[in-house]
């Protein structure tokens, strides 16, 4: 067998998926198709309100099937909110799961089917340093998911995330087998999200798809063994496909979508967008938003956005991810100047060249950002240049992910990155 010193393998792997107005109401046929018979459906108190939870779930008792709604899932999961998730789970068995709401649903679900398919501490599956980062022993049970934001794309990937309080840092779990068994994304479930949703969704999609494009290349990594080989193995090929095609469809209707919620044309291409992203990031990966997004949004203080819910303080993920962006895209633009020129150009084809090309997509994104109600920096959720040192620190816990930026990032870098993003514009 040939010796390489080099990657020369990567792979790609994506949920089978139904889309269209209207595929939910076929869900009690999908469900079926698997050989479920007693299913738990996961979501959250604002989403089952919305009565959409037992529309689906009306579905699958049509078709036959016993369904108990399980619909106190946390807006941004917490380790403590995951924990009594599969504690009401463990109460009963279960042939599959469904998953009904955002992202912070849709990793509920998988943390749910995880930690009942095989019992074990939560610190035993999340990634290292914060956990073991041990692989689940075989396969899940089934799960559907049934996204009804455009955002997280957490229908597709084999991630799930939550803060954990007591280190005020977000990590997750990082696995292809907790990708989830079905997507079943239906346009005409986003078409109540508030604006605000809407528009921290969309920078989510975004951010997904920048990271990934411009992620280290797979053939940059050392050479895995097939055991070694992870599921963010860097920006490849088939990834690179799906995340343009997400830039072109961010680019015609995030801002419509955000101003006219009810434009069916315009959330048909945000779901499709978060969708492609989701393909994209879930193999290729995400870095430095991200790493840095997770201790804005496990330190935030006293910052309560307009339309979520406001008993604590929150930044939500789509808006954590994109305070950061301008700054990181700048730091890594030598690395393919080429991408990110390419990425701006879809994103803003129109705008004017500034002197400097490393600012094309830091510029690209500002502007996005404030037309769409963004906050302007990790100043306007509260954090100041004080804080940057220890947002340096849970942002240098996450490894896993900075482990794709296409250049090494350290903590001067990130100090660097953060101190920018206390103003965007």
């Amino acid at each position: 067998m040939a010796e390489y010193l080099n990657e020369t393998v990567f792979t790609w792997g994506a949920t089978p998926l139904k889309f269209g107005a209207g595929a939910a109401d076929e869900l009690g046929w999908d469900l079926a198709q698997l050989g479920a018979e007693r299913v738990l459906l996961v979501t959250d108190p604002a989403i089952a309100a919305a009565g959409l939870p037992q529309r689906v779930a009306d579905a699958a008792e049509a078709a036959g099937l016993s369904v108990e709604i399980y619909d106190q899932v946390h807006v941004e999961p917490t380790d403590a909110s995951i924990k009594t998730a599969v504690e009401y789970a463990r109460e009963s068995t279960w042939d599959a799961f469904i998953a009904v709401g955002g992202g912070s649903t849709i990793d509920t679900a998988k943390a749910i089917n995880l930690l009942t398919t095989y019992p074990a501490d939560l610190y035993a599956y999340v990634n290292k340093p914060i956990g073991e980062g041990k692989a689940p022993p075989g396969p899940l049970k089934p799960l559907i998911a049934v996204p009804t934001t455009a955002g997280t794309g957490s229908e597709t990937t084999p991630v799930c995330i939550m803060d954990f309080l007591d280190l005020e840092v977000k990590s997750g779990i990082s696995h292809p087998r907790l990708r989830p068994s079905m997507a079943v994304i239906d346009p005409l479930l986003t078409l109540s999200m508030p604006p605000e949703v809407t528009a921290a969704s969309g920078m989510d999609v975004l951010c997904h798809a920048l990271e990934s494009y411009t992620a280290k290349p797979f053939d940059s990594f050392a050479r895995h063994t097939p055991e070694t080989r992870v599921a963010y193995c860097g920006s490849n090929p088939i990834s690179d496909a799906w995340t343009e095609k997400a830039l072109a469809l961010l680019s015609r209707s995030l801002r419509t979508a955000v101003l006219n919620g009810g434009d069916v044309a315009a959330r048909t291409d945000m779901m499709l967008a978060a969708t492609f992203a989701g393909m994209g990031f879930g193999n290729a990966g995400v870095h430095i938003p991200h790493a840095c997004a997770y201790p804005i949004a496990g330190r935030v203080r006293d910052y309560r956005p307009r339309n979520y819910p406001a008993d604590e303080a929150l930044v939500p993920h789509g808006e954590s991810v994109s305070l950061t962006a301008p700054a990181a895209f700048r730091f890594t633009y030598a690395t393919d100047p080429g991408k990110h020129l390419r990425a701006a150009q879809v994103l803003d084809a129109h705008a004017a060249e500034p002197r400097d090309p490393a600012e094309r997509l830091p510029q690209a994104l500002s502007r996005l950002m404030r037309d769409i109600g963004i906050p302007n920096g990790i100043g306007a959720v509260g954090f100041a240049e004080g804080d940057v040192p220890a947002l340096v620190d849970g942002a240098m816990q996450q490894q896993r992910l900075l482990a794709v930026a296409p250049r090494t990032v350290r903590d001067d870098d990130l100090a660097a990155i953060l101190t920018d993003s206390i103003e965007n514009w």
